[in-house]
């Protein structure tokens, strides 16, 4: 069990499995293809993403460094939020960029979304975190590899 802290961006509890990116997470390359289709589930279709291409992401804890790609981010993120087929929390090794940031912080309060988003967990915490392994989410940040 190792335990790190990071800055509360939409506080929450969660206990969940981690879907993890080593890259930069396109989030309009990653989830337009589900949400266009209206699909139940999102499966990564960003082909450049190596870490999580065609992984079901629904209701996972998408742990990441950064998101990148189309100034459209924000409202993708806001998009699959308001379908209900978005991961359970965003973490961010580093700080969180400002499209993301738009996005997670307009479905929390535009459609009472639960996403959680925590940034700043450092380089160490994506170097330890592992898809398919079980993380504790607490809403003053902290992190818990379980």
């Amino acid at each position: 069990m190792k335990s790190f802290k990071g800055r509360v961006i939409a506080k929450g509890n969660f206990k969940g499995e981690a879907a993890v990116s080593h890259q930069g997470f396109n989030t309009l390359a990653s989830f337009q293809k589900s949400a266009l289709m209206k699909k139940k589930r999102v499966l990564v279709s960003d082909q450049n993403n190596k870490d999580l291409y065609g992984v079901d992401i629904t209701n996972k804890i998408l742990c990441l460094p950064i998101t990148i790609g189309s100034t459209t981010g924000g409202l993708v993120i806001q998009t699959v939020c308001d379908m209900g087929i978005n991961p359970a929390a965003f973490l961010f090794s580093e700080e969180i960029d400002s499209l993301a940031a738009s996005g997670i912080v307009l479905a929390k309060v535009w459609q009472n979304s639960s996403i959680i988003c925590v940034d700043k967990l450092g380089k160490e915490f994506l170097d330890t975190v592992k898809t398919g392994d079980q993380l504790e989410i607490k809403e003053d940040g902290e992190v818990i590899i379980l």
